[in-house]
């Protein structure tokens, strides 16, 4: 139901109901940005992995990357055949409505509706990452190829 704030224990009940290997942490600090998370979690901020909402025409595509990468509209754009000016950044409204999820805290998948996918092919040079974990102090530790299995995403080069 788009618009409902979703948070860790959905995720964990999604996470449980997908069979779905990896282990929600939650934390004694926020976690608003890359080098926060992987301060909190002892880990490399390449093992850190971000999910970006875009839009392409109004439609949501998701885009997941390793830390402070910057993540290509140009190459999103390729994918959908459009020109880069039809590739946007979602709101942070936009963002919590399509998801279910705050910026910063966005899982890569148990959103409210099912999303396109693009992964960036540098996630899975690493065997445990840790992404959102539905609030700002809840990370998910797994592995990468959970992500690919679960949400079917597209694996490309997305960086600048």
């Amino acid at each position: 139901m788009p618009g409902a704030n979703l948070g860790p224990i959905e995720l964990g009940q999604f996470m449980q109901a997908h069979r779905i290997s990896g282990e929600i942490l939650y934390l004694s600090v926020p976690t608003p940005t890359v080098e926060t998370a992987a301060q909190a979690v002892g880990a490399t901020t390449e093992q850190i992995i971000k999910s970006i909402l875009f839009t392409v025409d109004e439609q949501p595509v998701l885009a997941i990357a390793c830390g402070t990468s910057n993540i290509s509209r140009r190459a999103i754009a390729d994918v959908f055949g459009v020109g880069k000016k039809r590739v946007k950044l979602a709101s942070a409204e936009a963002v919590l409505d399509i998801s279910g999820y705050e910026v910063g805290a966005m899982p890569p998948f148990g959103h409210h509706q099912q999303l396109a996918t693009l992964i960036d092919k540098h996630v899975f040079d690493s065997s445990e990452s840790y992404a959102g974990g539905g609030a700002e102090n809840a990370l998910v530790r797994l592995n990468p190829q959970e992500i690919l299995r679960v949400t079917g995403a597209k694996v490309l080069d997305l960086l600048d």
